[in-house]
């Protein structure tokens, strides 16, 4: 118990003593004018997205509560409602491929969220190539 407590103190001053040297380091930036403004935090958007990337939605059905399903002329992927990512046959992974890469790359981020609405799971193989479409 002895040594937690210690471990802690100790994490505690080792964090305090970063802190001190980051400000005094960004101080002395401030005075030589190699930056304009002291770095400030930036807070987080409430919904835990940093909003630079649509990557941060990738496997988060809340983000797309409320929205209805659009199909993206695949209806036919319906059959696979329920399927693990792994237990497609190349033929099955073929019929994903040849969707994905008929759409707009802007479209597959709406695509591979509608296909988490509808309880479809991308084959492995697209999931990665899908994927490559988020900025």
């Amino acid at each position: 118990m002895t040594i937690l407590l210690l471990s802690l103190v100790a994490l505690c001053i080792v964090s305090l003593l970063a802190g001190w040297l980051r400000n005094r380091y960004n101080r002395r930036r401030l005075e030589r004018g190699e930056i304009s403004e002291m770095p400030s935090i930036q807070h987080v958007r409430p919904d835990g997205c940093c909003g630079k990337h649509a990557v941060c939605e990738k496997d988060s059905l809340l983000a797309a509560a409320g929205r209805d399903i659009e199909y993206y002329d695949d209806e036919e992927l319906d059959t696979f409602k329920g399927r693990a990512a792994g237990s497609y046959t190349p033929a099955e992974v073929e019929q994903f491929e040849e969707v994905l890469t008929t759409m707009r790359p802007n479209d597959v981020p709406g695509w591979v969220r509608s296909l988490q609405l509808r309880g479809i799971e991308l084959p492995t193989a697209v999931k990665e190539e899908a994927m490559l479409f988020y900025e």
